[in-house]
């Protein structure tokens, strides 16, 4: 069974988690529909509406 030489650094293990353990911002875009901020490819949560069509009820407001 192959056994590490020397010890890995705290560098050398930083330098290789550093590729892929970073968060990534939340993608945005606006509802063509409504205006609202939204994610994509996935149904308004202010109107409902996905692809230019009704796709989910949503709950009347009051203010």
């Amino acid at each position: 069974m192959a056994v590490p030489k020397r010890k890995t650094t705290p560098s050398k293990r930083d330098m290789r988690r550093a590729n892929h353990d970073k968060v990534t911002p939340v993608q945005v875009v606006a509802c063509p529909n409504c205006g609202e901020a939204a994610l994509p490819h996935r149904a308004c949560g202010a109107c409902g509406f996905y692809k230019g069509r009704k796709a989910k009820a949503v709950k009347a407001t009051t203010t």
